[in-house]
């Protein structure tokens, strides 16, 4: 390891604003795998695997573990008790961790964008300064410019992020949210505290989540939506207070579910939010999808009845309003 450059505030400042563009990508090219630019500030203490290049002006602090083969890019940092898995890509700007009690942790060939944020203190007011807070993130996760995520408002909780997530520009996740894989989240999407969303689950842009709201997996939420009750899984959703508009067939057909579940979970679909015999209840149209021979035994139809049960128990929220849901 290089020794330690300190560099004060105001010099770095002069330097930095010294640096056009082109220099700056010629200051940056000499820097070899395996190496430490001598403008970066790296703890003694801190543990570096083999291969990590640190780039100029980068701050590495001295509880941090970073695996082998990672690459931190010009003024991009990493605080606090924070453990970064192999072969992570940290572009400039980017911060991951927080010096506060608690731990950040990233898996293996996570990519953190530009000017991201990812493991700092939550926004919440209930956090009490000291307490532990948590984050933990998986593999493979593409997390774009200008996010934010936040580790948990408390030390019985922890923010999760699972593996295989496209995170697009701008986007925030709050503390104590559980996101699941293979999850794509356009930009502008914004989850509140204690959200969670399962598996492939699919966001347009400028999409709102109230706190503990949950989104269902293989669903799809249409732009500009705000939502404030549950999604249940396979179905989209979409408007200012969003609705059901129907099954997400699009991404089922694209995810290999096969001609016969898709027919089946229409027909489940019709059955309970678009009846023929308008006289019967929510509660009964349910009851009356799982006695129904040719659909009870079909998996995925299991599945979404379940989904949209789970959501009237205990403290959960409901189901997003459906325009012709008679009964509710």
């Amino acid at each position: 390891m290089c020794a330690l450059v300190t560099v004060g505030s105001k010099r770095l400042s002069s330097v930095l604003s010294s640096l056009n563009s082109l220099s700056l990508r010629r200051f940056c090219s000499t820097l070899a795998p395996g190496s430490i630019h001598p403008t970066a500030i790296v703890h003694p203490n801190a543990v570096l695997g083999q291969g990590v290049s640190i780039g100029p002006f980068c701050t590495v602090g001295s509880t941090v573990k970073v695996g082998n083969g990672c690459q931190l890019y010009p003024g991009s940092h990493i605080f606090g008790n924070s453990e970064v898995g192999e072969r992570c890509v940290l572009m400039t700007g980017a911060v991951v961790g927080d010096d506060l009690p608690g731990r950040t942790l990233l898996g293996c060939n996570n990519i953190i964008g530009h000017h991201a944020v990812v493991g700092v203190k939550c926004q919440d007011l209930k956090y009490k300064s000291g307490d532990e807070c948590f984050l933990e993130v998986g593999d493979n996760n593409d997390i774009r410019e200008h996010t934010s995520i936040h580790r948990s408002s408390k030390s019985s909780d922890t923010t999760v992020i699972g593996n295989n997530n496209l995170i697009m520009g701008s986007c925030h996740i709050a503390h104590d949210c559980k996101i699941g894989n293979s999850i794509i989240f356009a930009n502008n999407t914004l989850l509140a505290g204690h959200v969670v969303v399962e598996d492939y689950a699919h966001t347009a842009g400028a999409v709102v989540v109230h706190q503990f709201c949950h989104v269902g997996s293989f669903s799809f939420i249409g732009g500009g939506s705000v939502i404030a009750q549950d999604v249940p899984k396979y179905m989209m959703v979409a408007g200012e207070r969003a609705e059901l508009r129907g099954l997400n067939l699009e991404g089922l057909r694209r995810h290999g579910f096969t001609a016969q579940e898709i027919r089946s979970l229409r027909t489940a679909y019709q059955k309970i939010f678009m009846p023929a015999e308008i006289s019967k209840g929510f509660d009964e149209r349910l009851a009356d999808m799982e006695m129904r021979d040719e659909l009870a035994h079909v998996s995925v139809v299991c599945s979404m009845v379940q989904s949209i049960r789970d959501s009237f128990e205990g403290k959960r929220r409901g189901i997003c309003k459906f325009r012709h849901w008679n009964g509710s």
